[in-house]
């Protein structure tokens, strides 16, 4: 077979692979498998009485937002100055108004997405300043960049989001950049999407673009957009966080509230202290939109992480945090809350064997865990520094497979398969059975990237090509065939004003 024909044969393939997305639906994950729940009922309780202490003994700072204050005074806690002390049990009453599950809802509806329950989104990493690709290395991230990675995620058909911040677009001021940012998201893809949460200022431009593109009354009912915010940890939620939760919780838009705890800098090494105060500082925030508006949609978020202590650098995609996720899906599912929590992580500097077994040690965390939105499935590099477009679609694929994986096994006629056994008999084989023939196109799951071949052939007509050097070749492909979904004129005439108007408004700002 020559070169050419390959590439037809496997162009052939990833047609129909993308064809069986489609035609399977997959706007999310409904999983059919269990979650795996590794603590008894005792060591649950112990980590919540823990907890406990350390919203009631220690106390959470909540700085420069007067308005938090003001509502945890009225709800009952105890305020000495920022220092905020909670009776035990007294969170968990007020986040029980959450709902346990809602729809985000897309400018496509048919790429709405069920968040909670048995739902599984999975949405691209957030928040790298650099990109890197296999032809021009490392370096910062511009707006080109962060289009083109929405492009990606918009044409993979193993991912159900947008995300938000994919990279920094650092050519664009600091002030303006999350405009351009939310009207990317909106312009070149119809699914899912996430806002700004640097200043409440932008937080609300984002959710008024939402507006613009859904109808204000829409927004007030629905959720159509998510801002991710995360805690100062050990123990201090800083006022550009919850001025931006709170922001989007009055605007009845769900807040993704997320602890960063690196064991030994800003939690315990050890996995039981870390996940007590994870779950103290998440279930602060996620009470604090309940505060400020009754019944928002809010998802507890977490992300636990390890390090060196020899050198004092963060590590990602290790076994200890990975096991503790597992712990606080039991605790996210006690409160009825949706969850956030891992997701594809790695230090690796480069798309290689390293990234792909720190990714997947972390990513299977997030699927046994019971995670229900999965930020940061595909592209996370270099300790989230960098978004790295190889791995972006290296991670799509894995994001593929996980879908039949979390399909779970099937039992009925068809996939018992007596039929088959009766044609075939004793000593035979399948292979041109009336069963396999049935079913081949989609009984097994078939990677775009991943080379199956005999030795000879790859490195033959296949180049001794690996898995990076495909996805380089997968990446500018997508890319060059990407088409932008349709977006209604006025629609796009209104945002486009709205941002130019605001731009206009303020002078250029870098830091």
């Amino acid at each position: 077979m020559t070169e050419r024909a390959e590439r037809r044969g496997r162009g052939a393939r990833s047609a129909r692979r993308e064809e069986a997305a489609q035609a399977h639906g997959a706007p999310y994950i409904v999983r059919n498998i269990p979650t795996y729940d590794i603590l008894s009922e005792e060591n649950l309780l112990r980590i919540e009485h823990t907890a406990d202490r350390i919203l009631a003994e220690i106390g959470i700072e909540f700085r420069d937002d007067p308005v938090a204050l003001d509502h945890w005074k009225r709800a009952g806690a105890k305020v000495d100055g920022l220092l905020v002390r909670f009776e035990p049990g007294m969170l968990r009453e007020i986040v029980s108004s959450a709902p346990a599950e809602f729809t985000q809802y897309a400018r496509n509806p048919e790429n709405n997405v069920q968040i909670g329950g048995r739902n599984v989104v999975f949405a691209p990493a957030y928040g790298s300043p650099f990109v890197m690709d296999l032809d021009k290395g490392r370096r910062y991230g511009t707006l080109e960049d962060f289009r083109n990675l929405i492009k990606l995620a918009q044409s993979s058909p193993w991912l159900h989001h947008s995300g938000g911040t994919i990279c920094e677009p650092v050519d664009v001021p600091v002030n303006k950049r999350h405009l351009d940012m939310v009207y990317s998201h909106i312009r070149y893809s119809d699914h899912p999407f996430m806002g700004s949460v640097t200043a409440e200022e932008r937080a609300e431009d984002s959710i008024e673009m939402a507006r613009i593109l859904f109808g204000a009354d829409f927004v007030d009912r629905n959720c159509v957009i998510l801002g991710n915010v995360n805690v100062n940890s050990p123990l201090v939620w800083d006022g550009t966080m919850t001025n931006s939760l709170r922001a989007y919780a009055r605007a009845n838009q769900a807040a993704v509230i997320v602890p960063f705890i690196l064991g030994g800098a800003m939690g315990p090494v050890t996995n039981a202290g870390a996940i007590a105060q994870s779950y103290a500082e998440t279930l602060a925030g996620c009470a604090l939109t309940q505060l400020e508006r009754k019944g928002a949609p809010v998802i507890f978020g977490n992300f636990l992480s390890s390090m060196s202590l020899r050198s004092g650098s963060p590590t990602f995609g290790t076994p200890e945090p990975a096991i503790g996720s597992m712990v606080i899906g039991q605790l996210a599912r006690r409160l009825k809350l949706p969850l956030r929590c891992a997701g594809n992580f790695s230090n690796s500097k480069l798309p290689d064997g390293q990234a792909m077994q720190e990714g997947l040690m972390s990513m299977l965390s997030a699927v046994h865990c019971g995670a229900n939105f999965i930020l940061h499935s595909a592209g996370f590099l270099d300790g989230l520094l960098s978004m790295s477009y190889e791995k972006f679609v290296m991670d799509a694929d894995l994001c593929g497979a996980l879908h039949s994986y979390l399909a779970g096994v099937t039992v009925d006629d068809n996939s018992l398969a007596f039929d088959a056994f009766e044609e075939v008999g004793p000593g035979s084989h399948f292979l041109g059975s009336a069963h396999t023939m049935r079913n081949y196109q989609t009984a097994f799951w078939d990677s775009a990237l991943s080379d199956n071949e005999p030795f000879e052939k790859w490195s033959g007509e296949g180049g001794s090509t690996d898995i990076a050097a495909r996805a380089n070749r997968q990446w500018k492909k997508v890319l060059a065939e990407y088409q932008a979904p349709p977006l209604d004129e006025a629609v796009d005439e209104a945002l486009r004003d709205f941002v130019a108007r605001k731009k206009a408004a303020v002078d250029d700002a870098w830091y």
